[in-house]
């Protein structure tokens, strides 16, 4: 996902169903470098940390929530999904990036993180002109019964925090949600399991 790649997160590995029909949730943790950030040298390591610590504090004065923009995205096509939500505080005014999937189409939103506005207008790429792999993943979400806002919540409420970005991976032909979660300073990347989503 993209918005981890500079990032060593603790893993939170959850069955999502199991999360959201089960009070206690059963989660296997894989503790690691408690959230670093990955560089060659002290410095850049250093200006990395001060950039990811500027992103959380503009995320954190938005008055609007993951949730919200990924509601106000799909609202904008009846009947869509979020496969892709992520805070862009570097953007001069601090935005969402929202995917959505409606009718064969993947539509890009830039969701205002303060006023919950559309930003410029909305770019749709039709799903067959992504390369393989992105259309079997977006077949596979189509097909399952969870979405993305169900995982945020779980996510939200098993890592204790709040999501800042959320999107799709595959790992050994199952499809999965990845959230990431400010909990406290640090952040942690919960993937979490839906059933049904098997290549």
């Amino acid at each position: 996902m993209k918005t981890t790649n500079h990032w060593i997160l603790p893993l939170l590995a959850i069955s999502l169903s199991a999360l959201l029909l089960a009070a206690p949730a059963r989660a296997i943790v894989t503790t690691g470098t408690p959230t670093a950030l990955h560089s060659d040298t002290d410095n850049d390591a250093e200006a990395d940390r001060q950039a990811v610590s500027r992103e959380i504090e503009r995320f954190r004065s938005s008055s609007i929530s993951i949730s919200q923009a990924m509601a106000i995205a799909e609202a904008r096509h009846a009947g869509a999904t979020t496969a892709d939500v992520s805070f862009d505080g570097a953007a001069r005014v601090p935005v969402y990036r929202v995917k959505t999937l409606h009718n064969d189409r993947i539509w890009r939103h830039t969701i205002n993180a303060a006023t919950g506005e559309l930003v410029g207008g909305e770019a749709a790429l039709p799903l067959a002109e992504l390369d393989h792999e992105d259309r079997d993943n977006l077949a596979a979400l189509g097909a399952i019964r969870h979405r993305l806002a169900d995982a945020v919540r779980v996510a939200e409420r098993a890592a204790s925090g709040k999501a800042i970005s959320g999107g799709l991976v595959r790992e050994r032909g199952r499809l999965n949600f990845a959230i990431v979660v400010i909990s406290g300073d640090d952040l942690k990347e919960v993937i979490l399991q839906p059933p049904g989503a098997r290549k």
